[in-house]
């Protein structure tokens, strides 16, 4: 495995997955602020929170992209279709296990089952993240497509 590869490939897989979803709620196309949602764990100023949260996915992409150097390692081969495959199943596991999972742990997201007297300041992603927009789930899983693509291509095993 080329680890300097994996070090230096998967931040760059990162920052374009974090561009892709920045853009993406830029264009109007969903309202998921990931650095935003990532950040208020540790600040509730939101500024703060979006340098926090971008540093904070930083350091979660290069977790994900040693797994799937593990996955490529496993396989013996790293092509651009097997790293899209696996960023769509990275992406399934965000929305359906990562994402709905934070309303049980963020001390700043509301849940479904908050009452008036919630304090929260970020509202819960409901379903698949629709709560952020109808085209989010499309948008997450086209980013962590590209994200796989992006990985698949760039890294060798050797």
């Amino acid at each position: 495995m080329d680890w300097a590869g994996w070090s230096l490939f998967g931040l760059l897989a990162t920052v374009g997955l974090t561009a892709l979803m920045i853009s993406a709620q830029l264009g109007g196309l969903s309202r998921l602020d990931l650095p935003l949602i990532l950040g208020t764990v540790v600040t509730p100023d939101p500024d703060r929170a979006r340098a926090a949260g971008f540093l904070i996915h930083l350091a979660v992409g290069q977790c994900f992209a040693l797994g799937y150097a593990g996955c490529f390692v496993l396989l013996g081969q790293a092509t651009w279709w097997i790293g899209g495959l696996l960023g769509a199943l990275h992406g399934a596991v965000a929305l359906t296990v990562i994402l709905p999972m934070l309303v049980g742990v963020h001390p700043r997201m509301a849940s479904h089952r908050a009452g008036p007297q919630s304090v929260a300041v970020l509202e819960p992603p409901g379903l698949i993240g629709l709560n952020y927009g109808a085209q989010t789930p499309l948008v997450t899983i086209a980013a962590h497509v590209a994200y796989g693509i992006a990985l698949g291509a760039l890294l060798e095993i050797s």
